[in-house]
């Protein structure tokens, strides 16, 4: 009787080197608006070959991957690293939670900023604020605010109005009426802030 075969395991193709450096090759001859033929007289290799490479057919030599490299305005280490191009492609419309710019302030207050910098028309902020923390003094700017409480419990003075805003409450108002916040609960409240135009 014949045993069971052996149990096989398969490396999807993007895990391969080669195959990293194949697509990664394409994509970024497309980005720099490049045909096969332009670039291979850039590098001096041959157009089949270079279609070799990118379609995974063949695995390019130190050589040819340095020719590549110069070519396209990266280094080697590019090919088998992290695509940042990619990252920067997206700068203008991603903030990826590890990116965030966080900035704290005396008095319990923690900002990270969650829209890209490029946007100056409004800023989304996600806000923690310490128990009994205060803006204290009232103040106006140009704009307007809105925010919703994802945590704990805020105090709101807009003007002459006071309100109690409590987990999973909303808010909007004129930026130019006075107006000053405080965190009157005994744990952290939390609020996504958005405020326009963006002020960080």
């Amino acid at each position: 009787m014949h045993s069971s075969l052996p149990s096989q395991t398969t490396t999807p193709a993007a895990d391969k080197p080669q195959a990293q450096i194949g697509e990664k090759l394409r994509l970024l001859r497309k980005r720099n608006g490049l045909t096969l033929a332009a670039l291979a007289e850039r590098c001096g290799l041959s157009i089949a070959h270079i279609s070799l490479i990118e379609r995974n057919l063949a695995q390019p030599s130190i050589n040819a991957l340095v020719a590549l490299a110069q070519s396209l305005d990266v280094t080697v280490q590019w090919f088998f690293g992290p695509d940042q191009q990619q990252v920067a492609d997206e700068a203008d419309f991603i903030v990826r939670k590890p990116q965030r710019t966080s900035i704290e302030y005396e008095g319990g207050f923690t900002d990270q900023l969650l829209t890209p910098r490029s946007n100056r028309q409004l800023e989304m902020l996600h806000c923690r604020i310490a128990p009994g923390a205060s803006s204290e003094e009232t103040y106006t700017h140009e704009g307007a605010e809105a925010g919703l409480l994802l945590k704990g419990r805020l105090e709101l003075w807009v003007g002459e109005r006071h309100f109690q805003l409590d987990e999973g409450d909303s808010f909007s108002f004129s930026s130019r009426e006075p107006h000053r916040y405080r965190n009157p609960g005994k744990s952290e409240a939390v609020v996504i802030w958005v405020i326009t135009p963006a002020t960080y």
